[in-house]
């Protein structure tokens, strides 16, 4: 089956084998002097909701993608950790001829000396907010704004002592190189360079993603505009309940959709949906295959049958049995699987009633 998973798309094909199964009612036996009857029973028809839903296939990732380049002085790679780590706000990313290269947080990248009389800049609110949010402005002397100020260095010095460097070596400055700016820790996936290699100025030591779990879906471009970011879903993880989750993001550029054997769909194209979501405690699988069900839209008002009830008519179409045993051909519209009930188009009025097999 396609990764697309729109099950909208061939709900039309699951009524076809109920009705095959509910005509059977009533076919003569194998000495053609006997039939065999299939219990039924009977439901109103009825007006109401029906909601328009698809299922994506996915997997469980994780979000960002981020590649951490070296931007000091050459030297060799003397420590970088293992693929798995995770290195939070004021961890050492990989250490350079012995000296610790360290994550800050904050969306501006490191591009320059961070020290006392630099001009104003949006990288100086970065240092300031995670100066204060490790604790290193004890006495609140820091204005966190685009200004370094004498507080500003007191507070790097503090962090420097947290370090074990001796009083003398604090210099209340971090030059450019010791830090990195990321937007979230970092979940270290590879290792660029390999300790004992030289470390040139731009080259890629690590990457990662964040630590945020996440679940990736394929979307038909068809259904596209019923996607909203902020809609509600609902994720079913392997050997879990279904939980809750909620449309992240919508992506921009459609691709050729591939089955589930990794074949190329020819003609259809899909989009990456992203599913914000909270795993269970202690579940740890990465790339774990995932459904996501979505409402793509609601339709209200409308005639409303189990889908049990339709069977097939013979030359195509569909037809229902009326509970006073008359067969009346009907226009199916939208399925709900979950429901079990499909709408009806023409054919039937509220309140009749028709048969469906007897559960």
């Amino acid at each position: 089956m396609s990764r697309r998973g729109i099950a909208l798309a061939v709900a039309v094909a699951v009524p076809l084998a109920a009705g095959a199964a509910y005509a059977a009612r009533a076919q003569p036996s194998a000495s053609g002097s006997a039939t065999t009857e299939v219990p039924v029973g009977s439901a109103e028809v009825v007006r109401g909701t029906l909601a328009e839903r698809a299922q994506l296939s996915g997997r469980l990732t994780y979000t960002g993608s981020y590649a951490v380049d070296h931007q000091g002085a050459p030297g060799v790679l003397t420590a970088a950790p293992a693929p798995g780590a995770v290195v939070g706000r004021g961890g050492t990313l990989f250490q350079v001829a012995g000296v610790p290269v360290r994550l800050l947080l904050g969306s501006v990248p490191a591009y320059r000396d961070l020290r006392y009389g630099m001009s104003d800049g949006a990288d100086v609110r970065q240092l300031e907010t995670n100066l204060a949010a490790m604790g290193h402005d004890p006495y609140h002397r820091m204005t966190v704004d685009r200004h370094f100020t004498a507080a500003t260095a007191a507070a790097i010095r503090r962090w420097e002592a947290s370090w074990g460097r001796p009083a003398y070596r604090r210099t209340g400055r971090l030059t450019q190189g010791s830090v990195v700016f990321l937007p979230a820790p970092l979940r270290v996936t590879a290792l660029q360079t390999r300790v004992g290699a030289v470390a040139a100025p731009g080259s890629t030591v690590l990457t990662g993603t964040s630590t945020t779990r996440a679940v990736v879906a394929e979307l038909d471009t068809s259904a596209r505009g019923a996607v909203r970011v902020g809609a509600r879903v609902e994720v079913s993880l392997p050997g879990t309940d279904p939980i809750p989750g909620r449309v992240a993001a919508v992506g921009q550029v459609a691709t050729a959709a591939t089955s589930d054997e990794g074949q190329e769909d020819l003609g259809a194209t899909t989009v990456p949906v992203t599913v914000a979501i909270r795993p269970p405690r202690g579940f740890g699988l990465d790339q774990a295959p995932v459904t996501v069900e979505i409402t793509t839209g609601v339709r209200r008002n409308v005639l409303l049958v189990p889908i049990a009830a339709l069977l097939a008519r013979p030359g195509g179409g569909y037809q229902v049995r009326l509970s006073g045993g008359a067969v009346t051909p009907v226009e199916p519209g939208r399925f709900d699987e979950s429901t079990g009930r499909v709408e009806i188009v023409s054919g039937l009025t509220a309140g009749q009633s028709v048969e469906v097999p007897a559960s």
